[in-house]
């Protein structure tokens, strides 16, 4: 084909086609963020249109995660089946579409439906990038990858909550903010089939040195994978490492999914910030989850070049993760100052991020053929918190009437992911 052409003729210094096609899904799963957090960020207005209670709300908010946690294996087993480009971009056009659709439901029972179709077709993206991970990067440039996939999600919902806020503010109306951020998505699903790829030998970028490079890391690795056994996914279960890490991603996600559902309204509804610096106050944040998560990826492919091993690295970057973020959301309960609240939000989401290398997991433990399986089955975890936790909060702060004991659930989740991350196994791959 031409682009095995163009690599076979290309040789020399190696392309970085592998970053960029990251960079690519770094800015798709962003997008990703903007639209499931855009309900987040316009929740105070809606709910007083639609006179929605807090537990009601919880519950629509909570509604995106019934489709999306379910879809996670059969999103995974679709790239696995037609691989993660046709995957990654028909998802994209027809999330898309689904909240440009929410821009124009007229109360909460319409508005779950367009949540459950957008939770739906978002849900293939990350089992997709972690399957794109496998196949682009290098056994030790995947902390890298995984942090970079996994990275969209606070830059996304940094992002989300000053482009919806800003986009509310311009048009003075949520509907409009709505109807743009979708018109917006579906041009990045059109991009995404122009530029992704599923391997190195398809795109037309990649020369022949990256291609080799990407090749002769992986055929070592391939080498290294245990021989077949029945060939049945569900034996993984079989397995404390999987169990650990599906709940590990569990408990990170209810910390982090409570801050994204729950954070605007906190800030507005406990320390009086207005939709303006709210929006600004959920920026930061969120940016230093990204940032946070960009060192945490760094530091992890660092120290293994450097011979740390993957239990050595991973289990103690997820551990200062878990105890500093845990500590940070306690204190939270205890602050009443509105700017060392932000500032101790922020140190929360900059060190949970670094358990964004969870996304590197599913490709040290699994075979090249199982990776998506295992990415959906990790996803599907962690987003049975996405489930729950919305409606625990909201339920918690309606019968106590605030939200420290919200704030403690979330502290509780902390330890409970570190307890989750040491007992995993980085370093064998398992075999069914």
């Amino acid at each position: 084909m031409e682009a095995t052409r163009q690599a076979a003729i290309a040789p020399g210094k190696k392309t970085a086609v592998r970053w960029k096609i990251f960079l690519t899904m770094l800015a798709l799963v962003s997008i990703n963020y903007v639209d499931r957090a855009s309900l987040s960020v316009a929740m105070p207005l809606i709910s007083r249109e639609f006179a929605l209670s807090p537990a009601i709300q919880g519950l629509i908010l909570s509604s995106f995660f019934w489709t999306y946690a379910f879809m996670q294996i059969p999103g995974g087993m679709l790239a696995d089946r037609f691989k993660p480009r046709i995957v990654i971009a028909s998802a994209t056009v027809i999330w898309g579409a689904f909240q440009g659709l929410a821009a124009v439901c007229t109360n909460g029972i319409s508005l779950v439906f367009a949540r459950l179709g957008l939770g739906a077709s978002e849900a293939p993206i990350m089992p997709s990038g972690g399957k794109l991970n496998g196949m682009w990067m290098t056994k030790n440039e995947r902390s890298r990858g995984a942090t970079l996939l996994d990275g969209g999600a606070p830059l996304g919902a940094a992002l989300g909550s000053l482009i919806i806020a800003g986009l509310i503010t311009g048009f003075g109306s949520w509907r409009a903010a709505f109807l743009v951020a979708g018109g917006g998505t579906i041009l990045a699903g059109i991009w995404a089939w122009y530029y992704v790829r599923n391997s190195p030998r398809e795109h037309a970028h990649v020369n022949e040195a990256e291609a080799n490079y990407i090749e002769s890391a992986n055929a070592i690795e391939y080498t290294q994978e245990p021989p077949n056994l029945s060939g049945r996914s569900l034996d993984f279960f079989k397995y404390r490492s999987v169990w650990c890490m599906c709940f590990g991603y569990m408990f990170f996600n209810t910390l982090w999914y409570g801050l994204l559902t729950w954070m605007p309204t906190y800030l507005h509804k406990v320390q009086g910030f207005d939709i303006s610096k709210m929006g600004g106050a959920s920026f930061i944040a969120f940016f230093c989850g990204f940032v946070g998560e960009l060192v945490g990826g760094l530091i992890a492919d660092k120290w293994k070049e450097s011979g740390g091993s993957p239990n050595l690295v991973i289990r103690t970057l997820c551990g200062i993760s878990a105890v500093i973020a845990t500590v940070s959301i306690f204190l939270v309960a205890y602050t009443r100052n509105p700017l060392l609240v932000v500032v101790l939000l922020s140190s929360t989401l900059f060190f949970l991020r670094w358990c964004g290398l969870y996304w590197s997991i599913p490709s040290l433990l699994g075979t090249r053929e199982k990776v998506g399986f295992l990415g959906g089955t990790m996803n599907l975890g962690g987003n049975i918190a996405g489930i729950t936790t919305p409606i625990i909060v909201g339920m918690i702060v309606q019968y106590s009437g605030s939200y420290f004991f919200a704030l403690m659930y979330f502290a509780a989740a902390g330890v409970a992911l570190l307890i989750c991350s040491t007992l995993i196994d980085y370093e064998h791959k398992l075999p069914v």
